[in-house]
C-alpha cells in the first residue's frame, strides 16, 4: 500500500511527481516562521518600561491640594501635540522637592492662594522630541502663541531646547500662583487661533493664575524673571512667586519666571527616562 501523503518524508519516499511539499515540510516550515517571529517580537514586549528610583513620589500623595495643569499631556504647547512620555496628566519629584512645595503651599493658603504646577519630572525621550521638533523648521503650528518673535531656527542657540533638561533630574519644577477661590480655565481647543504669549492678559490664552506679565513656556525675553519692563502688579506677583520658593530653598532660573529647581538637587548629575505615569512610582511587587 502507498503510504499517504503524511508520511512519505518521513518514510524516506520521494515526494509526488506535482511537486508539492509534503505536509511535514509545510507544518515545518510555517512553525518555524512563527518561532522566529515570535523570538524578535518577545524580547521588545517583555521588556519592562523603567521605573523611578524610590526617592521619587507623585506630588497629588505629598500635597493634594497643589494644582496640577500637566501641559505636556495636552497638545497646548509650543509644539501643539501631547509630548512622548508623559502618559498620565500628574507631577512626579523627588520627595524632597515634593515636600519642599507642601511647605510653600501651607504659607500661600492662609494668603488666599494656591501653587499651581505646569511640568514636574521630565523624561529624557520627552526632552528628544523637543530637539526632534526645534530642528524640523517647517513645523511652526504654534508660533504665534509660544514664540512669535524668535525665529525657530535659533532656539538651541538662544537657549530655549536643549538636549539635557534638569527636569529630568526630578528637582525642577514649572509653577504658577493661582488666588483662591479657584476659577476653571477654559480648555484649549486645537485649531484655534492663537494670541501671543507676551500680549495683555486679557488677549493672551486665559489662565486660572495671577499676571505674570506673560503665559507659561513663553519664548520671549519678557518671560526674564527680573525684566525691567515687568512692573506694578506683574512684577509683585513674580516676587510672591519667587519668595514663597525661595524661602523653601528653590532657586529661580533668570530667564524663566515659572522655572525654579530645590537645592541641592536629590540626583544632581543624573537624567532619567521612565515615563510619567502612576506606575513608574508604584513599588514592585
Amino acid at each position: 500500500m502507498t503510504p499517504s501523503v503524511s508520511l512519505r518524508g518521513a518514510l524516506g519516499y520521494p515526494p509526488r511527481r506535482s511537486g508539492r511539499p509534503g505536509l511535514l515540510r509545510r507544518l515545518a516550515v510555517a512553525g518555524a516562521a512563527l518561532l522566529t517571529a515570535t523570538a524578535v517580537a518577545a524580547p521588545a514586549e517583555a521588556r519592562p518600561e523603567p521605573k523611578a528610583p524610590r526617592e521619587f513620589v507623585a506630588l497629588s500623595d505629598v500635597d493634594p491640594s497643589i494644582l496640577q495643569e500637566m501641559r505636556y499631556f495636552t497638545p497646548h504647547d509650543f509644539i501643539g501635540d501631547p509630548v512622548d512620555g508623559y502618559r498620565r496628566p500628574m507631577c512626579l519629584l523627588t520627595r524632597d522637592t515634593a515636600n519642599a512645595l507642601h511647605r510653600a503651599q501651607r504659607a500661600l493658603l492662609p494668603r488666599g492662594y494656591t501653587l499651581k504646577v505646569y511640568d514636574c519630572y521630565r523624561p529624557q525621550r520627552a526632552v528628544d522630541h523637543f530637539v526632534r521638533w526645534a530642528k524640523d523648521l517647517g513645523d511652526q503650528r504654534m508660533k504665534d502663541e509660544f514664540y512669535p518673535r524668535v525665529d525657530k531656527s535659533r532656539l538651541f542657540e538662544d537657549g530655549y531646547i536643549a538636549e539635557k533638561s534638569g527636569h529630568s533630574r526630578g528637582s525642577t519644577v514649572d509653577l504658577t500662583v493661582v488666588p483662591l477661590p479657584v476659577r476653571p480655565t477654559r480648555p484649549y481647543v486645537p485649531g484655534e487661533p492663537l494670541q501671543a504669549c507676551y500680549g495683555p492678559r486679557e488677549q493672551r490664552f486665559p489662565d486660572n493664575s495671577l499676571d505674570m506679565g506673560t503665559g507659561f513656556d513663553c519664548f520671549d525675553t519678557l518671560s526674564h524673571t527680573d525684566d525691567p519692563r515687568i512692573t506694578g502688579t506683574q512684577r509683585a506677583h513674580r516676587d510672591l512667586l519667587r519668595g514663597a520658593l525661595e524661602r523653601q530653598g528653590f532657586v529661580n532660573l533668570p530667564e524663566e519666571w515659572w522655572h525654579f529647581t530645590l537645592k541641592p538637587e536629590t540626583f544632581p548629575d543624573t537624567y532619567f527616562d521612565f515615563p510619567v505615569s502612576r506606575r513608574s512610582v508604584t513599588p514592585r511587587r
